[in-house]
């Protein structure tokens, strides 16, 4: 099996634990759920951190307390890292505020 390919998999089943997880917890990102099944996981995590839009599921999964039922936060595991770029990861911890959203590093 090729290690990208394998990385890529572990990514799309953590997306839909994202789902199942924050239903769960009484919350049902179903918008989200179509992307991971139309795009796969690593895409739509492409999708969203391209966007300058913060979506509404890090607001509501932020109020739940469970930041780590985010793409951002998973995007940041050292596992998943050569699927991302530097940006996307800056823009992760920025929308995590773990940095300023125009910091550089």
């Amino acid at each position: 099996m090729d290690d990208s390919a394998g990385l890529e998999r572990r990514f799309d089943a953590a997306m839909l634990d994202i789902y199942h997880g924050a239903a769960r917890l009484g919350y049902r990102p179903t918008r989200f759920l179509e992307m991971v099944q139309t795009y796969g996981g690593v895409e739509t995590a492409h999708r969203l951190l391209a966007t300058e839009k913060v979506q509404d599921g890090l607001g509501e999964l932020f109020l739940l307390g469970r930041l780590d039922l985010t793409i951002e936060h998973h995007v940041l595991l050292r596992e998943y890292a050569p699927l991302f770029s530097d940006e996307e990861r800056r823009t992760a911890r920025a929308r995590l505020g773990q940095e300023p959203s125009g910091g550089t590093s």
